[in-house]
């Protein structure tokens, strides 16, 4: 299509996704990634799209969840990422969830072995040169020092920051299945499940309460003085921030027992700790929504304490670090570009998204708009009424922040970011609809809507630039 190169740095799920739609629409790609020549206090490989925290992408419900329906979104968009997925899920209830390196693996070949990419395994340690005229800048949260200054000092803004925390994982056989077992809260059937897709681990009152305190009382992770006003992400805070809050808030967070029953006493237990499937061949399972800032001797103390993994062995041990992303409402144009400098757009969570897919959708949306610059055109922007408009649209305008732009926080998909539909009075029987029902009959609607108009962006031309 055009001899103009494209230049993405970062080859995380943002970078990877933009590189994988800018060649498939015929543009050269030239995908820089650091990895291994630096890593980062995260990664452990030098894959592309490494997922570092959690092997989930959430609820696969395209009809009644947003995130559900941003993967339906990207899938009909040609989504790599999501086609990664979908190839290397493990069962996981109504949640899609992969084999991390076998998904891994996937992005890092099909990236390698597209004939329109260029890998180059480097560091860019300072604003791209001038000559590179269409760069996108996909370099996550963990965005190297020195490119981190670089841009703070061009954009003349502070980065905002937060602190985001990984979950341990653990090795099936050391489980204890006289006390844990089987099962999907609700017995729910998902994607390749059967509706026993969590170990669950059980806790009577005084097992929490124990549990609880050491939680409380053990050695953390000590932030340096200049980290120490950095704020969390509400989505994924640290157990021990959430317990913090009080002795019921893990009861109902991470470790709420409904839907759930205890087949050695028939009854709903005090508090669950579930464990999801991490690998394709089942012998690793991470502990869910627990992200934690224990230090290490501290959490195979504390969560031997759970019963079901009172000698629970640990593949990874939980970890905290520091993530940056820029104020992208006054930073951003809608295209994603940097209203200072149009030549550089920014994809993935370094916007202001939070999670796998967000994070990945961006680059989506980056990849595309980058290939209409190469034909000097103007890209046609999703709807706001879709999962991709919607996230658009919040990091670069929908947010209302305050005067100094200090409120703007790391978001997820939620059906709150959509254009509003009033909810449904009566079904199509013309039952009358209440409480619950209405609710879920409004969702209903938004996702009908947003895949309708999505049809209509997916076949659109991009428009000649005035």
């Amino acid at each position: 299509m055009t001899e103009k190169t494209i230049h993405i740095i970062g080859a995380g799920l943002a970078g990877s996704e933009a590189a994988w739609q800018a060649a498939n629409s015929g543009a050269h790609v030239t995908l820089h990634e650091m990895r291994p020549v630096h890593q980062t206090e995260a990664h452990h490989t030098d894959g592309f799209a490494e997922l570092v925290c959690s092997n989930s992408f959430r609820s696969d419900d395209a009809e009644n969840n947003a995130v559900g329906l941003l993967h339906e979104e990207m899938r009909r968009a040609g989504s790599l990422v999501l086609r990664a997925a979908d190839n290397n899920k493990v069962p996981a209830g109504g949640a899609l969830a992969v084999d991390r390196d076998a998904f891994s693996a996937a992005v890092t070949d099909a990236i390698n072995n597209h004939p329109n990419i260029d890998v180059e395994r480097e560091q860019i340690d300072a604003l791209p040169p001038e000559e590179w005229d269409n760069v996108i800048i996909a370099t996550g949260p963990l965005t190297a020092a020195p490119l981190a200054e670089a841009i703070r000092s061009f954009t003349g803004e502070e980065s905002l920051a937060f602190f985001d925390a990984i979950a341990p994982i653990i090795y099936k056989e050391t489980i204890n299945f006289d006390i844990a077992w089987y099962q999907s809260r609700y017995d729910k059937v998902g994607p390749d499940g059967d509706g026993a897709d969590y170990i669950n681990c059980p806790m009577d009152e005084d097992q929490y309460a124990q549990f609880l305190n050491a939680l409380l009382t053990s050695e953390k992770t000590e932030f340096k003085d200049w980290e120490k006003s950095t704020p969390y992400f509400e989505g994924c805070l640290p157990i021990e921030v959430m317990a913090e809050r009080g002795p019921e808030t893990l009861r109902f967070g991470p470790m709420k027992p409904v839907g759930l029953t205890d087949p050695r006493t028939g009854k709903r237990p005090h508090a669950v700790v579930q464990l999801r499937q991490d690998n394709a061949i089942g012998t690793l399972y991470n502990m869910v929504g627990f992200q934690t800032k224990l230090k290490y001797g501290a959490q195979t103390d504390v969560f031997r304490l759970i019963p079901g993994l009172e000698k629970a062995e640990f593949a990874r041990l939980g970890g905290i670090h520091r993530n940056t992303f820029l104020n992208s409402p006054k930073l951003l144009d809608e295209n994603l570009r940097l209203k200072k400098a149009s030549r550089l757009r920014f994809a993935g969570q370094i916007t202001g998204v939070e999670g796998y897919l967000e994070s990945a959708a961006i680059g989506l949306l980056a990849g595309r708009f980058a290939v209409a610059d190469t034909k000097n055109e103007m890209a046609a922007l999703p709807p706001p009424t879709t999962a991709l408009g919607a996230l658009l649209n919040h990091i670069t305008g929908g947010h209302i922040s305050d005067s100094g732009g200090k409120t703007f926080q790391p978001m997820n998909i939620n059906f709150g970011l959509f254009p509003d539909l009033e909810a449904p009075r009566k079904d199509a029987d013309g039952n009358r609809l209440r409480g619950k029902e209405r609710g879920r009959a409004r969702k209903r609607l938004i996702t009908q809507r947003a895949l309708l108009d999505l049809a209509g962006w997916l076949d659109s031309k991009h428009l000649a630039a005035e």
